[in-house]
């Protein structure tokens, strides 16, 4: 295995750690911490409406669950059939990461707002950075 494929999958299973570690952190803040809105604390927010509180909880745990889920497919897609050299798995790897700055996009398009772009566009740029030390694979032959 060449050194490139190497610091490849490796800086992709650091990214897809981190990506767990901070899903797992919004969970726990989800369903049991305080978290702010647009820099507003959620119980300023729901201003003494418990259920606006659950609501607005149950909306952060939703996507934390899923930023889990993507985390943990994603580790699964590099330790194995991406670090055995397998070229679908890359362009998995490339389609899913696209995906979610195509979502995390939307966000400005349609909201005009930034905020909550820093993590997904983060976690592209690693992302892009360690397929393209890999990119040979694309081309080299078994």
């Amino acid at each position: 295995m060449s050194k490139l494929r190497t610091v490849s999958w490796v800086l992709l299973a650091i990214a897809g750690v981190l990506a767990l570690l901070g899903a797992l952190t919004s969970a726990n803040l989800a369903y049991r911490g305080g978290f702010r809105i647009a820099g507003v604390p959620i119980a300023e927010v729901a201003a003494g409406r418990e259920a606006v509180v659950t609501g607005l909880r149950g909306a952060r745990g939703t996507a934390a669950a899923w930023a889990a889920g993507f985390a943990t497919l994603f580790l699964y897609v590099v330790l194995f059939p991406y670090r055995r050299g397998d070229v679908a798995s890359w362009w998995a790897v490339l389609v899913a990461t696209l995906v979610l700055l195509a979502v995390a996009g939307s966000r400005l398009l349609f909201t005009g707002s930034q905020a909550g772009m820093f993590e997904p566009m983060a976690l592209a740029i690693v992302v892009l950075v360690a397929l393209l030390l890999d990119v040979r694979r694309l081309t080299a032959h078994p």
